[in-house]
């Protein structure tokens, strides 16, 4: 069904309408999308890296490896030997970090241990200068 619309008089016939029409609009814009997404070029995110080639020796010094452990009671222990304070852990630290071959520092937390203890010995690494760094016994902390 079509519905008339009602006369009312000759100005009404000759306004001008106000609604725009943005379909061309709107078509001419998605042209202008595709055309855009057609011409940009793909960028690969690629680093061009000189690799060495082939196998390094094997170093016969084996590094020094220091065990750091913290008990359940939040006891920090030096390879063993329980520290005294936090300043001999880190007067400890300090001279590991003066040596001139860095030993590796093993920190192995106890499941029981309060996290603060294991965060002020990582922080007392981190302010020694120690590079060579791992947590070990991470296992016991996977809920089974």
């Amino acid at each position: 069904m079509a519905f008339a619309r009602k006369r009312r008089g000759p100005v009404a016939d000759e306004l001008p309408v106000a609604d725009i029409n943005t379909t061309p609009l709107i078509d001419v814009m998605l042209v202008l999308l595709v055309m855009l997404i057609i011409t940009i070029p793909i960028q690969l995110h690629t680093v061009d890296l000189n690799l060495p080639v082939g196998n390094p020796p094997p170093s016969d010094i084996k590094p020094e490896v220091v065990r750091i452990d913290i008990d359940g009671a939040s006891h920090v222990l030096w390879n063993g030997v329980a520290v005294a304070d936090e300043s001999d852990l880190k007067a400890k630290l300090g001279a590991a970090a003066a040596q001139p071959a860095q030993p590796e520092i093993h920190v192995r937390p106890d499941r029981a241990a309060k996290y603060d203890a294991f965060a002020d010995v990582m922080v007392a690494i981190n302010q020694a200068g120690l590079q060579k760094l791992g947590v070990i016994g991470s296992e016991q902390f996977i809920d089974k």
